[in-house]
């Protein structure tokens, strides 16, 4: 019988929480790596006319769509050490597959999406009338951009960005593919979980991470509820 008790769930080993806290960094680190090309991104698909708009965004929204064992082989034949562009990047120290560093770029790749098609809404949302106003005035582009659009989408910037660490957070498929599952170095939460469902007895394990990755995924879409509603309340869209 799996024992679920508080005490037995605090008390992870050290490689459960080796798996957590690289969870979180590389969840962190994809998502904040990912933010400012997210931005332009969102804002090019919302504002902007150009050739080949639609085989864009067609090619952002990809990997909601492939298998994400297809993406991570992609990733691996693109950034692997002997890659289209792994190869060279390798010469200079600069090295992806079965580092934690590409377990990064894999769940960026994956969360991508998610944070380009909230972004995208709310800069869709945001009054035309108001940057064509500003920039009637003789503020720049950029001005108008930094001071009235982006702060208006802000509530649209931070789902996005969540959205992309809790799918980052989840990420399994892409990853092993790409950067295999090794203790300390690339074993996430998935991976970890995925290892103990394949160990005789690690049933209990498995459920303890199981239970961290549910609160820990809650918390984020919690949070970022909170926050848009508070930046929401600060623009005067809510009471």
């Amino acid at each position: 019988m799996l024992d679920l008790s508080p005490a037995a769930l605090i008390d992870l080993s050290t490689a459960e929480w080796t798996a957590i806290w690289l969870s979180l960094k590389i969840a962190t680190v994809a998502t904040f790596a990912s933010l400012p090309l997210g931005i332009l991104t969102a804002y090019a698909l919302a504002r902007w006319q150009f050739p080949g708009k639609m085989l864009l965004n067609g090619l952002i929204h990809l990997p909601l769509i492939l298998p994400p064992v297809v993406t991570g082989f992609m990733l691996l034949l693109l950034l692997g050490r002997k890659g289209l562009l792994g190869a060279s990047l390798a010469e200079i120290g600069i090295v992806f597959s079965f580092r934690w560093t590409g377990a990064a770029v894999a769940c960026a790749v994956m969360g991508f999406p998610l944070m380009v098609r909230a972004m995208r809404l709310s800069f869709e949302s945001i009054d035309r009338r108001l940057e064509l106003a500003s920039e009637t005035l003789g503020a720049s582009r950029l001005w108008t951009f930094s001071m009235i659009t982006l702060p208006l989408a802000t509530p649209g910037v931070i789902v996005g960005a969540i959205l992309a660490f809790a799918k980052a957070l989840g990420e399994f498929g892409a990853t092993i593919t790409f950067v295999s599952n090794i203790p300390g170095e690339t074993q996430t939460i998935s991976a970890a979980i995925y290892s103990y469902t394949q160990t005789p007895g690690g049933d209990e394990n498995a459920m303890r991470l199981t239970l961290v990755a549910v609160f820990i995924a809650l918390s984020a879409l919690v949070a970022s509820e909170v926050v848009q509603w508070r930046a929401e309340k600060r623009l005067g869209n809510v009471e």
